[in-house]
């Protein structure tokens, strides 16, 4: 009774009033109820990116692994499984690994992460980034991996599969020595455009001949289907341009259209719009090329508060919304939790109900 009740205060709720620019986001966070986390003491769970299927059930694709091997193995042996749920904040329960490891000779052949799901007609498009290289776990991040990171998508007609996974990366490192994306490219944030096609935002790497290249930058590339190919467009979005050193303010972008405009919640890096390092921000863009921080950018601060009414004081990153009959109902997040003798000891996913 509890579930149809939600469903139907879901369904009288008026539409999402995208288009409208005094949208105030921070104004829909809810407090968390502690049934609303995903999490697993054998995996770190990262990353989460849930969709609602027709049929009325909600699905969650997550990248994962093993905690023996530390917080840096995200690099080398993560991979994308699957939970789903009858509820929106769940609980959700794991059902396959939709993206295995495949063999190193395979582009995405070791490793798969941050998984993206968009609904494009009747297609579900799961985007993401996938790697190989020498198979290494170390302490540290293994750079042979993190430099071959290559955006990739998987299609299927139902969020229970079976994906269509490709051989090839529909985005790769971009062969235009000294272009920003040059050494590597990853962190897929895809929407549907209005007119037909595909809007795809992702981070790069310059390659300046270090093994960790030089700047982070974020752009954007576009593609009539899915699949690709994808064409780039030049210049870089989310970033300051108001003459301070910092250079890159944003990350993890999760991007939809609503209304008349493309938007956008990302990690706030330095604080520069949510006034907390590491909180969420909300952009908007008319067209998908030219973004501009929202009237009202504060999307979360580096904390939450749960519905018990206790606090914990740490960022969410990797933003992402459940959408259910055109509205969101809820932010969803990865958490890293440390210690102070075990940092990045472990995380989960945490699904933060909004107010419509």
């Amino acid at each position: 009774m509890r579930r149809r009740t939600f469903l139907q205060t879901l369904s009288a709720m008026p539409a999402f009033a995208a288009v409208d620019s005094e949208l105030d986001f921070s104004k829909l966070i809810q407090p968390v109820p502690l049934r609303a986390k995903f999490i697993d003491e054998r995996y770190y769970i990262w990353c989460g990116a849930p969709v609602r299927s027709d049929d009325g059930g909600y699905h969650l694709y997550y990248s994962r692994w093993p905690r023996e091997y530390g917080h840096y193995a995200w690099v080398t042996k993560s991979e994308i499984a699957h939970a789903v749920a009858e509820h929106p904040l769940g609980p959700y329960h794991q059902r396959d690994v939709v993206m295995p490891a495949r063999g190193a000779t395979y582009w995405d052949g070791l490793c798969t992460h941050n998984p993206n799901i968009v609904r494009i007609g009747r297609q579900y498009c799961l985007f993401y980034m996938g790697n190989t290289g020498d198979g290494r776990i170390i302490p540290d991040l293994n750079y042979s991996h993190r430099n071959n990171q290559r955006i990739g998508v998987a299609l299927a007609d139902h969020p229970n599969g079976p994906w269509k996974r490709f051989d090839h990366p529909v985005l790769d490192a971009n062969p235009e020595p000294g272009s920003f994306d040059s050494l590597m490219v990853s962190n897929p944030a895809a929407a549907a455009m209005p007119g037909g096609g595909v809007l795809l935002v992702y981070k790069g790497v310059i390659n300046d001949g270090t093994p960790h290249g030089r700047r982070v930058r974020h752009g954007v590339a576009t593609a009539t289907s899915p699949a690709g190919p994808y064409k780039r467009h030049p210049g870089y979005i989310f970033e300051a341009n108001d003459g301070s050193r910092e250079w890159m303010v944003a990350e993890d972008p999760y991007l939809w259209h609503g209304g008349d405009r493309y938007w956008a919640i990302t990690r706030d890096v330095v604080g520069k719009f949510s006034g907390s390092p590491g909180g969420l921000a909300l952009f908007e863009s008319a067209d998908g090329f030219d973004w501009k921080w929202a009237k009202h950018p504060k999307v979360l601060d580096n904390w939450f508060q749960w519905a018990d009414g206790t606090r914990t004081n740490t960022r969410i990153e990797r933003p992402a919304l459940l959408f259910d009959g055109g509205k969101p109902v809820a932010l969803f997040g990865a958490v890293d939790v440390s210690s102070k003798d075990k940092p990045r000891n472990h995380a989960f996913n945490i699904h933060i109900p909004l107010a419509v």
